[in-house]
């Protein structure tokens, strides 16, 4: 296999300010390929999907696999995860774990994407999922959590759902990856889920997502031809129109014929 170079902690950080990085939630090889041939410069992709086959479907990109918020409990079991990761391909993890946790990871050289702003996980504190940052004080607030992430060794951040021009001065004031999910260009790179950029997803759709295909008529319109191909299927075996003789494995009937004698007498010998 092609040998390629991925980017390091250290190149990401180095294009800060050069210019906009992309980055994709991914859930199959089939997306990974595609964001591979797409020029997608990172990664978010579920645990389960590293290994050799998401490599080689997407030698390039930096990926970084969700540790999902209530899967693990304790630190050890973090890095536990974390290690498992990283050598499954994974450039760097994912975690919304408090600051120990991640201190914890950093102090043994894993490197850390945190997440400010709207966090799914625990958006009870914030009013629920809605945007944040919309006042002085909130705004604040992400700052303060921005910061104690970036003491905490994180190299990157996940801003979500944060006034635009909030989420650009925290960006310049701190020295961490600021990924923006709906939180403007002001930022490093810009996020989007997969789903939401194919129009995949039938639920609710966040304002921030931008739409570039319609899967989901596709998929329809696949639905709808799987079910005309398994009817005409059924139809055929009542009918009697398959299996034709096309399907059938041939015998010569010289063979054929000393078989059903050695049949009727009973006795293959």
């Amino acid at each position: 296999m092609k040998k390629h170079s991925r980017a390091t902690v250290a190149d990401l950080l180095a294009l800060r300010g050069q210019r906009q990085l992309t980055m994709l939630r991914v859930t199959s090889l089939e997306e990974a390929e595609a964001a591979e041939k797409a020029g997608i410069d990172m990664l978010s992709v579920p645990p389960a999907l590293l290994g050799p086959a998401f490599r080689e479907a997407a030698p390039s990109p930096f990926a970084i696999p969700g540790l999902e918020y209530g899967d693990y409990v304790s630190a050890e079991e973090y890095m536990r995860e974390a290690f498992k990761a990283l050598k499954a391909g994974g450039d760097a993890v994912y975690c919304a774990a408090g600051l120990q946790t991640i201190r914890r990871m950093r102090d043994e050289g894993i490197p850390v994407c945190g997440h400010v702003g709207l966090i799914p996980s625990k958006a009870t504190w914030t009013g629920g999922f809605r945007a944040v940052g919309k006042t002085a004080a909130s705004a604040f607030e992400i700052w303060r959590q921005t910061k104690a992430l970036e003491e905490a060794g994180a190299f990157a951040a996940e801003i979500e759902v944060v006034p635009g021009d909030v989420a650009a001065a925290i960006s310049s004031a701190t020295s961490m990856l600021m990924i923006s999910m709906g939180a403007g260009s002001g930022c490093d790179a810009q996020y989007l889920f997969a789903d939401d950029v194919l129009g995949s997803n039938r639920g609710h759709r966040p304002r921030h997502a931008k739409v570039y295909r319609d899967f989901a008529a596709e998929y329809d319109r696949l639905q709808n031809e799987r079910t005309a191909a398994f009817k005409e299927f059924a139809e055929d075996v009542r009918s009697g129109a398959y299996p034709a003789k096309g399907h059938l494995v041939a015998i010569d009937e010289a063979e054929l014929q000393t078989f059903l004698r050695l049949l009727a007498e009973g006795d293959g010998r």
